[in-house]
């Protein structure tokens, strides 16, 4: 098919299609520029001189589902001092076989992309050049953080990078948007970090760890820590895990089997149960009065939790309500519970933040479950800096509408 008019097509504009054809599946196009006057860029003198042509293929974006190639018909000029060069082009860039449009969707579909492989794929590329794209543009693109906000969260996951087992990720805990990726959890690398950007910082989300805890001690201008509420309150629920699995041992094979396949039925509130959960949670009960007292406490934090949860309370009576748990703990002489009001108290300052402020890390979990979404389609990186950019590039682009490809 010959084409005698100029196509109006995406990522074409300003240049002459002369001829379409399809070839085995396949849709070809050849273009050309319109030949017009450029300098030298050896006199700075101008010219449109022509000199000669040469035919380049190029891999072009697909064209009504079809891969495409151009067929670039690329002028040659002649300066009167002699020198000859090709003419300037929107098209393709100098050494590359792909187009500049091709390499922007390539670049943009790497970053939304399931993984690199499966990109590649779609663009009828190898693997390792989808990557070497990726590393090329993925550090420009990224908008790196110079100063942290005001309130953060901290939170590790398991990244098995070949700079550790775990990574940190910083996030922003007003805009939930992360905001940077530590390639170890060490204090040190924590610390360090944290001193150098977080000048602005005066309030810390985390869970219950030592280490964190510690860095950011270290680190900042005695901030306000506050703890995440689902990290202190399941320590309640391993409290009545260990409970129960220390006294079913004593009851019969069948009621030791079932107790533990209804173990849910324990960790759930008493006025949620359906009938057939009170009736298993009554039988159980009644084989165990540690595990009555077990579950009686579980109930009575439950009911302080509700309480301290609402807004109207004062931070007083969430700590006097706070104490009386305490008290029934003691109380009970159950070693597990007793230990875990000591880890209470020694976190009780950052525990009551948490109803003081309303702030949570509930979010960065799920970010933390979306990057080992990500690691898992690409069967794990080896490398954190691409890791790394992989995570924050995705997040920065998630919402970034195009069509490519």
């Amino acid at each position: 098919m010959y084409v005698h008019f100029n196509m109006v097509l995406p990522g074409l504009e300003g240049v002459k299609v002369t001829r379409a054809e399809e070839v085995e599946g396949v849709f070809h196009l050849h273009v050309e520029i319109p030949r017009r006057h450029h300098r030298c860029p050896s006199c700075n003198k101008r010219t449109n001189r022509v000199h000669d042509y040469r035919l380049q293929k190029v891999q072009h974006l697909k064209v009504y589902e079809r891969t495409s190639f151009l067929f670039y018909r690329k002028r040659r000029y002649v300066c009167v001092c002699g020198k000859r060069f090709f003419e300037n082009n929107t098209l393709v860039d100098r050494y590359q076989r792909h187009t500049r449009e091709w390499n922007q969707a390539l670049g943009l579909r790497i970053i939304q992309g399931k993984n690199f492989k499966d990109t590649a794929a779609q663009f009828h590329t190898s693997q390792t050049t989808a990557i070497r794209r990726f590393d090329q543009i993925a550090a420009p693109a990224l908008k790196e953080v110079e100063e942290l906000p005001s309130v953060i969260a901290i939170d590790e996951y398991k990244g098995d990078t070949n700079e550790g087992k775990y990574q940190v990720i910083i996030a922003d805990g007003e805009t939930h948007s992360p905001l940077d990726i530590l390639p170890d959890r060490s204090v040190e690398t924590v610390k360090k970090y944290l001193r150098t950007r977080g000048s602005k910082v005066k309030m810390v989300i985390m869970d219950m760890s030592p280490s964190f805890a510690s860095a950011v001690k270290k680190a900042l201008n005695d901030p306000i820590i506050i703890a995440d509420r689902f990290h202190f309150c399941r320590y309640i629920y391993w409290a009545v895990d260990r409970v129960r699995k220390r006294v079913q041992k004593d009851f019969h094979d069948y009621d030791r089997k079932k107790c533990k396949r209804m173990r849910h039925v324990f960790h759930m509130p008493y006025d949620k149960l359906s009938e057939k959960q009170h009736w298993h949670l009554e039988r159980y009960l009644g084989l165990s009065e540690e595990l009555r007292i077990a579950y009686g406490l579980k109930e009575a934090f439950r009911i302080w939790f509700e309480k301290a949860k609402d807004s109207k309370r004062s931070m007083k009576q969430i700590k006097e309500g706070l104490y009386q748990f305490y008290d029934q703990v003691n109380a009970s002489g159950l070693e597990e519970f007793i230990n875990t009001i000591l880890t209470f108290q020694n976190w009780q300052v950052e525990i009551l933040n948490s109803f003081a402020f309303d702030y949570n890390n509930g979010f960065i979990e799920g970010l933390n479950n979306l990057t080992k979404v990500i690691k898992r389609n690409a069967f794990g990186f080896q490398r954190h800096d691409r890791l790394r950019l992989r995570i924050l590039l995705h997040h920065q682009f998630k919402d970034l509408e195009f069509q490519v490809g």
